[in-house]
């Protein structure tokens, strides 16, 4: 794909006419000959208005790739320290619905050492098939032997869409997968769905979440995307295993690792407000940082996480980790409390599958009362005290 010059035809005066046509300086005229240097933005202006039959541009032909070739909605399970990760049962959900579109399966791929018991716990959430590596050398997670794993993976199954948890193993391993493969990969998406001729749709916010972007890749396989935790819902555990175990070979080149592990240590548990039942968010309606006092009294009460938007967090006031939102932390709980927070994009991106929204705000017209079930419009410097007394009384 490019320009083309027919430096045949090319004379002194067509070649001065071109480089005063481009507005970037992105054409040389030596030696009797144009050339186009990396200043070139494609915008095909010496195309279009430079002298007939001098420059041409050609398209690069579409690369195609056999569909039929590729089957299966896989999910890469997580299972570290002998935990499942939640994400991945979330997964396992989202390919069946992604899979029953198309007629595929979905298939589970676990790296791990000494897993074959989790493994099968998978067949309780609706996998058709579960491919596991099992062997020391993936005691501990090295790039190296799960990429080579899991691009072994691939090459024998074949499937066609492939979903990571964004975790943080899971962002390290993906794009290195993919890149092997000559796949791309969507980061963070928040919404999949699937055509009818395999091609997925992978959407997710983009500018800072002023809009849905959505991503297709109709001429490469495998599809690869990273999803959130607690951005699907986990399905029901059934109490009959459903499909098959599959214990895949290992071999030595697998194994090796450019890097040596000579020990690891328990980090200190971190706050996860991912995990709460029930969060109290804070947002601009505060107006210093000492007043969140009262919503933090409101949290202790209702047994709760505090939260807060990104306005809070750059002014020092929270604690990242407690941030919501497309750069912070995605929520799902049974109830959150939304205080003096206008709602924005980026916000509600990251609480929006919360089960019970409250908000207040003293703005009717303010976006969170779009996805809130109860909007209370007020000064929350009201509210909020006039609410905790209630519970204390015992009258909430």
């Amino acid at each position: 794909m490019g320009l083309i010059i027919n430096n045949e035809k090319m004379t002194p005066e067509n070649a001065q006419k071109l480089i005063d046509i481009c507005p970037f300086g992105a054409l040389e005229y030596q030696g009797g000959k144009l050339s186009v240097n990396a200043a070139c933005k494609s915008c095909k202006l010496c195309v279009k208005k430079g002298p007939a039959g001098i420059v041409s541009w050609q398209d690069e032909t579409a690369k195609t790739v056999d569909k039929s070739q590729w089957n299966g909605v896989c999910v890469f399970c997580e299972i570290v320290d002998g935990k499942i990760h939640p994400v991945t049962l979330e997964l396992l959900g989202k390919a069946r619905e992604l899979a029953d579109v198309i007629g595929h399966k979905v298939y589970g791929v676990v790296i791990g050492d000494n897993i074959k018991e989790k493994a099968s716990e998978l067949l309780h959430y609706g996998a058709d098939k579960i491919f596991v590596y099992d062997d020391k050398a993936f005691s501990q997670f090295t790039i190296t032997p799960y990429s080579e794993a899991f691009y072994d993976f691939i090459e024998k199954i074949k499937p066609s869409s492939i979903l990571v948890g964004a975790t943080n193993l899971g962002r390290s391993l993906a794009p290195r997968v993919a890149a092997r493969c000559g796949a791309g990969l969507t980061a963070d998406c928040t919404i999949l769905k699937m055509k009818e001729n395999t091609d997925l749709v992978q959407i997710r916010p983009a500018f800072g979440g002023n809009i849905m972007a959505q991503i297709v890749t109709p001429n490469a396989r495998p599809q690869f995307c990273t999803v959130r935790y607690k951005i699907f819902s986990a399905p029901e555990r059934t109490d009959a295993a459903y499909g098959e175990l599959v214990m895949m070979d290992i071999t030595d080149a697998m194994k090796k690792s450019g890097t040596e592990i000579i020990c690891s240590k328990e980090k200190p548990k971190e706050i996860d407000i991912s995990e709460a039942d029930i969060v109290v968010a804070c947002g601009r309606g505060f107006q210093k940082e000492s007043d969140l006092a009262m919503a933090k009294e409101l949290a202790e009460l209702l047994g709760a996480q505090l939260a807060g938007t990104r306005p809070l967090v750059e002014a020092g006031w929270i604690s990242p980790k407690r941030q919501i939102g497309l750069s912070g932390r995605t929520v799902k709980p049974k109830l959150i409390i939304c205080l003096g927070i206008s709602g924005s994009v980026q916000f509600a991106a990251g609480m929006k599958g919360s089960d019970y929204i409250i908000a207040v705000n003293n703005n009717r017209d303010a976006s969170i009362f779009d996805v809130a079930h109860v909007g209370l419009v007020g000064n929350l410097y009201e509210i909020v005290p006039a609410l905790i007394e209630k519970i204390k009384g015992g009258k909430a």
